[in-house]
C-alpha cells in the first residue's frame, strides 16, 4: 500500500546558480566611469595658456639669439635649442589634435593645423590620419602605420625580404636606431611635402601647402640671410638632427618592443591599449621632456584627457589593471631604450615573434 508521502512530489530543489558571465568588453566602461567621476577629463585651459606663453617666449628668445650672435659657434647651440622647441611645439599640437585644449573641435583642429604646418613643418592632415589609425589599432600588423616596414623592420615576417646593404642595416638596426633618427626630421618634412603634392583630396590642402611653404622656405631663408650659406648649412643640419632624435626618442619607448597583434585579433579595447603600451618612469623631468607622452597607457585609454592630468590618473589605472589581472608595463627611460634596441636587433636577425606576450595570445582567434 502506497502512502500519501510516497505519492507526493519530491521537494523542489533550488536551481544551480550560474556563474557571472565574464565580459571583458565592459571592463573599460567601469574604468571610464571611475575616471569621469574623478573630474580628470575636465579641460585645463590655464595650463595650456601657460604652456603656450612659455613656448612662445622661448621661441622669441631663440630667434633673438639667432639674430644677434652672428657667425659664432654658439649658433650651433641655438640650432639645438630650435630642435628642442620644435619638438615641444609638436607635443602641444599633438594635444590639440586630441581635442585636449579647447571645448570646440574645430578650434582644436585649427590650432593643431597651424602648429603642425606653420611652426613644426609637418602636414597636419597626414599626421592626424596616421595617428588616428595608430590609436585605433596600436601595434597591429597591417593597421598601425607606426610599425609598417620602412627604414626599420618591426615585424619579423618582413625580414627575409631585406637583402644586400638594406639587409646588412636591418640585421644591425637596433644599434643603428639612434644614428638613423638624425635623418628623421628631414624625413618628416619630405613626407609632408609629398603628401600635399600627391593627395589632392586632402582637407584644407591649399592652406596646409601655404603654411608649409612659409615654414620650410621662410625659416631656412632667415637663417641663410643672417648667417651666410655655410654657417646656415651647419645650423640647419644641427637643428634637423636634434629635432629628429628628440622626436624619435620621445615616441619610440611608448610601443616599440611591446607585443605585436595580428590584424584579426579580437582583444577588447582596454587590453588592446594596455598590452601594447609602455609607460616611462622618471617623474616631472621625464614628463616635461616627453610632453606627457611618458604616460602612454593612460593617454591611449583617455586620449582626450589633458596631458597634465595623466600622472594623476595613473594610480587609478594601475589599480584597476591589477584588479583585472592585466599586465601594466613601466620602465625607466634608458631601460626602455635598451628594450627597444634589443627588440630591433632580434627582429633584424630574424627571430620569430620576439618578446611575445602570453596574455595576448589568449585572446587571439584560432
Amino acid at each position: 500500500m502506497t502512502t500519501i508521502d510516497t505519492l507526493a512530489p519530491p521537494p523542489a530543489q533550488a536551481a544551480p546558480r550560474r556563474a557571472a558571465r565574464v565580459n571583458p568588453a565592459k571592463d573599460f566602461l567601469e574604468l571610464s566611469r571611475r575616471v569621469k567621476a574623478s573630474g580628470l577629463m575636465q579641460r585645463r585651459r590655464g595650463w595650456y595658456a601657460l604652456r603656450a606663453t612659455v613656448l612662445a617666449a622661448a621661441f622669441a628668445g631663440a630667434v633673438a639669439l639667432l639674430l644677434t650672435l652672428g657667425q659664432s659657434p654658439w649658433q650651433l647651440a641655438v640650432a639645438g635649442l630650435f630642435g628642442v622647441l620644435l619638438t615641444q611645439a609638436a607635443f602641444f599640437g599633438h594635444d590639440a589634435a586630441h581635442q585636449q585644449v579647447f571645448s570646440s573641435s574645430s578650434r582644436n583642429e585649427w590650432l593643431s593645423r597651424v602648429i603642425a604646418n606653420l611652426v613644426v613643418g609637418l602636414s597636419h592632415g597626414w599626421w592626424a590620419r596616421k595617428h588616428g589609425k595608430h590609436h585605433d589599432r596600436p601595434n597591429t600588423i597591417g593597421k598601425d602605420g607606426d610599425i609598417a616596414t620602412g627604414a626599420l623592420v618591426f615585424n619579423p615576417e618582413d625580414v627575409h625580404e631585406r637583402t644586400g646593404m638594406i639587409g646588412w642595416i636591418t640585421r644591425r638596426q637596433g644599434w643603428l636606431f639612434f644614428p638613423m633618427l638624425t635623418l628623421e626630421g628631414l624625413n618628416l618634412h619630405v613626407s609632408a611635402v609629398r603628401t600635399l603634392v600627391e593627395e589632392r583630396e586632402l582637407s584644407y590642402r591649399r592652406i596646409e601647402a601655404l603654411f608649409l611653404a612659409i615654414r620650410l622656405l621662410g625659416f631656412p631663408a632667415l637663417v641663410i640671410v643672417t648667417l651666410g650659406p655655410w654657417w646656415a648649412l651647419a645650423f640647419l643640419a644641427v637643428q634637423l638632427m636634434v629635432f629628429g632624435v628628440y622626436m624619435g626618442a620621445s615616441f619610440a619607448p611608448n610601443h616599440k618592443g611591446m607585443p605585436l597583434l595580428a590584424e584579426r585579433d579580437t582583444i577588447d579595447f582596454l587590453r588592446r591599449q594596455v598590452l601594447t603600451s609602455r609607460n616611462v618612469r622618471g617623474g616631472r623631468p621625464i614628463f616635461w621632456a616627453m610632453g606627457g607622452l611618458n604616460h602612454q597607457i593612460e593617454h591611449h585609454l583617455f586620449p582626450r584627457m589633458p596631458s597634465v592630468n595623466l600622472p594623476l590618473v595613473r594610480p587609478m589605472v594601475r589599480e584597476y589593471c591589477a584588479e583585472k589581472n592585466i599586465p601594466y608595463t613601466e620602465a625607466g627611460l634608458f631601460e626602455s631604450y635598451g628594450i627597444v634596441i634589443r627588440y630591433l636587433n632580434r627582429v633584424g636577425l630574424g627571430e620569430a615573434d620576439p618578446f611575445e606576450c602570453p596574455l595576448t595570445s589568449r585572446y587571439r582567434p584560432f
